[in-house]
C-alpha cells in the first residue's frame, strides 16, 4: 500500500512562477536533480502543478487515457502562440480527425517542394547579403521563412508586405512568456493575422481567390469537422497560422545553426561536400542540443497511480522537452555538441523530444517536424558549405531564463559571398 500511494517530491512555497521565469529552460530539471526523481510537485500561477522529464515520463504524458490537452496550456500563450481552438487543445477523436488534416499535407512532393524553396531564396538572399555591410542571421532568417511559409502554403505575398507579414508571425512565438508591451505586441499580431489569414479563406470559399490545388491553403479552407461542417472562419485562420508560424519559428534553429557552425568548426569541416547524411546528424543534434520548446502542458484526465504516486483528476503537468533531451541517463556527454551521435540513432519518439514526443500521425509530437528538418537542411548547407562570411567579435551567448532562447547578437556575419 505504501507503494501504491507514496508521497511525490514537493516544492515548498505558495507559488514559484517567479522562479519559472528566472530559470526558464533549467527549471524542472534544477528540480529533479535537487530531488533527485524525474517528477516533483510545484505551484505555478497558484496551481499544483507536476513536473516530469525522462523517456519514461514522456511515454506516460502521451497516453491519451491519462492525459488531455483541454484547458492545459495558458491563456497567454492560447491569446499568442496557439490561438483558440487549434489543434493543439484539441483530444480524442476531434483531435486525431484534425491531426491527420495537417498530415495529409506532409507528402513526399511536399518535403521536396518545401526544400526547393528554402533553396531559392537562400540564394536570393545570399546574392543581397554580398551588397550589405553586415546581416544578422535571425532576422533574416525570418523573413526568408516567411516567404517561404507563404509560398509554400499557398499564401500570396507581395514583396511590400513581407517585413509586415514577418513582423506579427514573430510576434506570435517571441512573446508567450514575455510581460508589457512585447506581451501585447503578440496579442495584437494575432489579431491581425488571424484577420488577414481569415480574409484569405473567405475569398478561397467565395471562388474570388483560387489556392493552388492540395495547398495548406485549399486543405484547411475546404476541410470539414467530425459533423461535415466546414470549420468557422477563426478556427480555420488559427490552424492555416499553425502552419506557417511554426515554419517562421524555424528561424530560432537556423540562428543556432549558425551558432554551431562558428563555434564547432571541426564538425563543419565534415560537412564538407553537402553530405546529406552529415548533414541531418548535424541538424538533430542542434536540435537536441539548444533550447527550442522549454516545456509542454496536459492535465490529467483521470485519477490513477504511477510509481507509486497519484495524479489526480484535471491536475496540471508539464513535461520537460530540453531536460529530457539532455537527461544524462538517456544521452552520452548530453551537454557535449556530438553530431555522431546520430549516425545509429534508432531511439524512441519518447527520448529525443525537441517538438514533442510520440507518434507523428495520431499523437501530438508536431505534425511540421518534417518540414523543419528540411529546412534545417537546406540552411544549414548555406552556412556551411555555400557562402563564406567574417564574423565579428559579438555576444554570442544565450540566457536560458529567455523564453524562445537566442544568441544575445542574433548572429552577425560580414563580408558575405557565394561559394
Amino acid at each position: 500500500m505504501l507503494e501504491e500511494n507514496r508521497p511525490m517530491p514537493a516544492e515548498e512555497g505558495l507559488d514559484h512562477s517567479l522562479a519559472f521565469l528566472k530559470e526558464g529552460y533549467l527549471y524542472i530539471t534544477n528540480r529533479t536533480l535537487g530531488f533527485q526523481s524525474d517528477v516533483f510537485e510545484t505551484r505555478l500561477l497558484g496551481e499544483r502543478t507536476i513536473c516530469m522529464r525522462g523517456e519514461e515520463a514522456a511515454r506516460l504524458f502521451y497516453d491519451e487515457d491519462k492525459f488531455i490537452r483541454f484547458g492545459a496550456a495558458p491563456k497567454r500563450v492560447i491569446k499568442t502562440l496557439f490561438g483558440e481552438n487549434g489543434v493543439q487543445t484539441l483530444d480524442g477523436e476531434a483531435h486525431r480527425h484534425r491531426k491527420a488534416m495537417f498530415m495529409s499535407l506532409m507528402s513526399d512532393d511536399a518535403m521536396q517542394r518545401i526544400r526547393e524553396l528554402t533553396r531559392k531564396y537562400w540564394e536570393i538572399a545570399a546574392k543581397n547579403f554580398e551588397t550589405r555591410k553586415e546581416v544578422e542571421i535571425y532576422e533574416e532568417a525570418k523573413e526568408l521563412l516567411c516567404r517561404v511559409a507563404c509560398e509554400w502554403a499557398g499564401v500570396p505575398l507581395e514583396p511590400e508586405e513581407v517585413r509586415e507579414k514577418t513582423g506579427w508571425l514573430g510576434a506570435l512565438f517571441e512573446s508567450p512568456a514575455s510581460i508589457g508591451i512585447t506581451y501585447m505586441k503578440g496579442r495584437n499580431a494575432r489579431t491581425k493575422a488571424e484577420s488577414w489569414v481569415s480574409g484569405l479563406i473567405e475569398d478561397v470559399r467565395a471562388n474570388r481567390f483560387t489556392a493552388p490545388e492540395h495547398s495548406a491553403l485549399a486543405v484547411i479552407s475546404f476541410h470539414r469537422d467530425l459533423n461535415g461542417q466546414l470549420l468557422d472562419l477563426k478556427t480555420a485562420a488559427v490552424e492555416m497560422l499553425n502552419i506557417i508560424r511554426p515554419i517562421v519559428a524555424v528561424s530560432i534553429y537556423i540562428a543556432f545553426t549558425a551558432l554551431a557552425v562558428i563555434q564547432q568548426p571541426e564538425e563543419r569541416e565534415k560537412l564538407a561536400g553537402s553530405d546529406e547524411v552529415r548533414l541531418g546528424h548535424f541538424i538533430q543534434e542542434v536540435r537536441r542540443f539548444y533550447p527550442f520548446f522549454p516545456v509542454t502542458a496536459a492535465r490529467v484526465a483521470e485519477d490513477f497511480v504511477w510509481k507509486g504516486y497519484r495524479f489526480e483528476q484535471g491536475t496540471l503537468t508539464m513535461l520537460d522537452l530540453y531536460g529530457t533531451n539532455h537527461h544524462p541517463d538517456l544521452w552520452d556527454k548530453p551537454e557535449k555538441f556530438m553530431p555522431d551521435r546520430f549516425h545509429h540513432w534508432r531511439g524512441s519518439p519518447f527520448r529525443f523530444i525537441p517538438q514533442g514526443g510520440g507518434d507523428h500521425d495520431t499523437g501530438h509530437r508536431c505534425a511540421g517536424e518534417w518540414l523543419t528538418l528540411e529546412i534545417m537542411k537546406e540552411s544549414l548547407d548555406f552556412l556551411a558549405n555555400r557562402m563564406s562570411y567574417d564574423v565579428p567579435q559579438q555576444d554570442l551567448s544565450y540566457s536560458f531564463s529567455d523564453i524562445p532562447s537566442l544568441p544575445h547578437s542574433n548572429i552577425v556575419i560580414q563580408n558575405v559571398r557565394s561559394v
